[in-house]
C-alpha cells in the first residue's frame, strides 16, 4: 500500500515550522496594532449607521401612522355625512306621521344618529390630535438625524484619514502573513488560529521567559524547558494552551543571571582574624582605663 505524501510543510524540520510561526505571530500582532490604532472608531460608525437607519425607520411609521389617522379621519366624516342625511329624512317622515308611535320612533332614530355624529366628531378630534403628535415627532427626529449625520459624516472621515494612513501597511504585512503560512503545517497553522482567537492578547505562540510561559506567566518545569530548547516537537502551555519556543529561536538574547560570588577560603580566614584582633586591641584598650 502506498504511504501518504507528506505536504512541504510536514517535509521541514519542526525548527523551521517554530520560526515560521514565530515570524508570522510578529506580523499579526503589528496588524492587531494598527487595528488598535483605529481604535473603537469603525464601531463608532457602525453603530451610528445603525442608529440612522432606526431613525429613518421611525419616521416612516410615523408617516404610515398619520395616513392611518387621516384615513380614519375620512371615514369618520363620511359617517357624520351619512348621520346628517338619514336625520333629514327622519325629519320630512316626522312631518307626515300617522300616530304617536312613529313619532317616538322617528325621534329616537334622530336622537341616535345625533349621538352618532357627535361621536364621530370626538373621533376626528382625537385623530387631529394624534396627527399633531405624530408631526412633532416627525420634526424632532428628523432634528435628531440630521445630527447623527452630521456626526457620522465626522467619524467616517477621521476614520479614512487613519486607514489611508495605514491601509499600505497592513496590506503589505497582510501579504507576508499569507507568504508564510504555506511553510507551516495546516494542522499547527489550524491550532494556531485558534489559540490566538481566544487568546485576550492575540498571541498564538510565546517564548519562555524569565523560566516562565511568556503567555500567561505560570512557571515552567526544567526538564519541559529542556524539550521546548530541543525544537523536536511542538509543545504547548499546559496552562493557557499556547505554543512555546525559546528566546534563541525567537531572536531574543536569553537572560543571564550572574551567579552571586561566593567569599574564597582565603578572604573568610582574613575576615576571621581581622575580628578577633579588633576584639583583642578593644579588651587592651578596657584595661588600660
Amino acid at each position: 500500500m502506498a504511504t501518504p505524501t507528506k505536504s512541504k510543510a510536514e517535509s521541514l524540520s519542526v525548527e523551521s515550522r517554530l520560526k515560521s510561526l514565530y515570524k508570522l505571530q510578529t506580523i499579526l500582532s503589528e496588524i492587531d496594532r494598527i487595528r488598535f490604532v483605529r481604535g473603537e472608531l469603525p464601531f463608532e460608525v457602525r453603530d451610528l449607521e445603525d442608529q440612522i437607519e432606526g431613525l429613518h425607520t421611525r419616521i416612516e411609521k410615523y408617516k404610515s401612522d398619520i395616513e392611518e389617522l387621516n384615513r380614519k379621519s375620512v371615514a369618520e366624516q363620511n359617517h357624520i355625512n351619512d348621520a346628517r342625511r338619514q336625520i333629514d329624512i327622519y325629519r320630512e317622515q316626522i312631518d307626515n306621521v300617522r300616530n304617536n308611535r312613529e313619532y317616538d320612533l322617528l325621534t329616537k332614530e334622530v336622537e341616535y344618529q345625533t349621538l352618532e355624529i357627535e361621536l364621530a366628531e370626538k373621533h376626528i378630534n382625537e385623530y387631529a390630535r394624534g396627527v399633531e403628535t405624530k408631526t412633532a415627532e416627525i420634526e424632532a427626529t428628523e432634528a435628531e438625524l440630521v445630527d447623527r449625520n452630521h456626526i457620522l459624516d465626522e467619524k467616517r472621515q477621521e476614520l479614512e484619514e487613519i486607514v489611508s494612513e495605514t491601509k499600505q501597511d497592513e496590506e503589505k504585512l497582510r501579504a507576508e502573513a499569507l507568504a508564510l503560512e504555506p511553510k507551516i503545517d495546516e494542522r499547527t497553522l489550524t491550532a494556531f488560529k485558534r489559540i490566538r482567537k481566544n487568546a485576550r492578547n492575540g498571541l498564538g505562540i510565546v517564548y519562555i521567559q524569565r523560566n516562565a510561559c511568556g503567555g500567561c506567566f505560570n512557571r515552567i518545569p526544567p526538564q519541559r524547558q529542556m524539550e521546548i530548547k530541543m525544537h523536536k516537537k511542538i509543545i504547548v502551555c499546559e496552562y493557557c494552551g499556547r505554543i512555546m519556543i525559546d528566546p534563541e529561536l525567537a531572536g531574543i538574547k536569553p537572560e543571564v543571571q550572574a551567579p552571586a560570588e561566593k567569599p574564597s577560603r582565603a578572604k573568610r580566614a582574613a575576615s576571621k582574624a581581622a575580628s578577633a584582633r579588633k576584639a583583642i586591641d578593644e579588651k587592651i584598650a578596657d584595661a588600660a582605663d
